[in-house]
C-alpha cells in the first residue's frame, strides 16, 4: 500500500467501524520542541489520522489559535528539517500523518529532497492550504512519485464545476472547509453546511473530512451522516496549549 492510500484506509475504516474518522491537527513544536514526540503520541493514540502543522511566518488559513501556535514554535527554533528529523526518530504513529504547510517552506527545503525524506520519516501526504490547484503540478509530480498524497481543499463558495476537477485530483481524502474565513471559530452546522458536505460526497472518489471550527461531539454528530470524517484543530491546540489531557479530550468527540 502506498503511503497516500493508508490515509483513505483509516479513514474508511473507522466509517465501516460506525462512526466518523477523527483527523486531529496540532503544530509542530507547540507549546515546545521537548513535548512534540509524546503530544503526536497523545493524538495518535485517539485519532485516526494526525495532520502536523508545519509554522509559517504567515499562515494566511489560520485563525487566531494556530496563528499563535506557530509564531510560538518558529520562536523555539522549529523548521520543516527538524519536524522530518523529529519523525524519523521517533516510534512510528499508529495514524497516519500529514504535514500541512505553506508551500515557501516547502520550496525551501526543495522539491527533489523532500518527499524522499518525508516518506522516510512515515510522512503519508501534504496539505498545502495556499497552492492552487493550476499551479501544483511540479510538488504533485514530486510526492507522486513516493506515493504520498496531495490532498485539496474544497469551501463551500467552490463552484460545481471546480469541485468536481478539485476532487477528481484528491488523494488520501478531500479537506471540505466548513465556512469561508479563517480556522478556530466554531460552526453551529447549518442545514446548508450538510448540504454542501452532500455535494462534494457525491462528486469525491476518495473520503471527505469537514475541518474548520469542529469542537464539539455535538457538531461532530450534526456532520456524521454528511462526512467520513472531522479535522478538529484549534481546539486541540488549546488543549495542548494549557496542558490538558489530549486523549480525554478527542475521546469526547467520538
Amino acid at each position: 500500500m502506498a503511503p497516500r492510500d493508508s490515509i483513505s484506509a483509516a479513514i474508511r475504516a473507522a466509517v465501516a467501524a460506525g462512526r466518523p474518522a477523527l483527523v486531529g491537527f496540532m503544530t509542530a513544536g507547540f507549546p515546545t520542541r521537548a513535548r512534540f514526540k509524546e503530544d503526536l503520541a497523545a493524538v495518535a493514540d485517539v485519532c485516526d489520522v494526525v495532520e502536523i502543522g508545519v509554522p509559517f511566518t504567515d499562515p494566511m488559513a489560520d485563525g487566531a489559535t494556530v496563528q499563535r501556535a506557530s509564531f510560538v514554535a518558529l520562536a523555539g527554533g522549529v523548521t520543516l528539517g527538524w519536524i522530518i528529523e523529529e519523525l524519523e526518530s521517533a516510534p512510528r504513529p499508529a495514524a497516519p500523518v500529514l504535514l500541512m504547510s505553506y508551500l515557501n517552506p516547502l520550496l525551501a527545503y526543495g522539491l527533489e529532497r523532500l518527499p524522499k525524506d518525508a516518506a522516510a520519516a512515515g510522512v503519508a501526504g501534504f496539505i498545502v492550504p495556499d497552492l492552487p490547484r493550476e499551479e501544483s503540478a511540479d510538488l504533485a509530480a514530486a510526492l507522486d512519485d513516493a506515493g504520498l498524497a496531495l490532498v485539496q481543499m474544497v469551501t463551500p463558495v467552490t463552484p460545481a464545476e471546480r469541485l468536481s476537477t478539485l476532487c477528481a485530483a484528491a488523494q488520501g481524502f478531500v479537506y471540505a472547509v466548513t465556512m469561508t474565513g479563517t480556522t478556530g471559530k466554531s460552526v453551529a452546522v447549518p442545514d446548508d453546511v450538510l448540504d454542501y458536505m452532500d455535494r462534494v460526497r457525491r462528486v469525491s472518489p476518495v473520503p471527505v473530512c469537514a475541518g474548520f471550527g469542529i469542537r464539539s461531539r455535538d457538531q461532530v454528530r450534526r456532520l456524521a451522516a454528511h462526512v467520513d470524517g472531522v479535522v478538529v484543530g484549534s481546539a486541540l491546540v488549546e488543549v495542548l496549549e494549557r496542558g490538558e489531557d489530549v486523549r480525554a479530550f478527542l475521546q469526547t468527540l467520538r
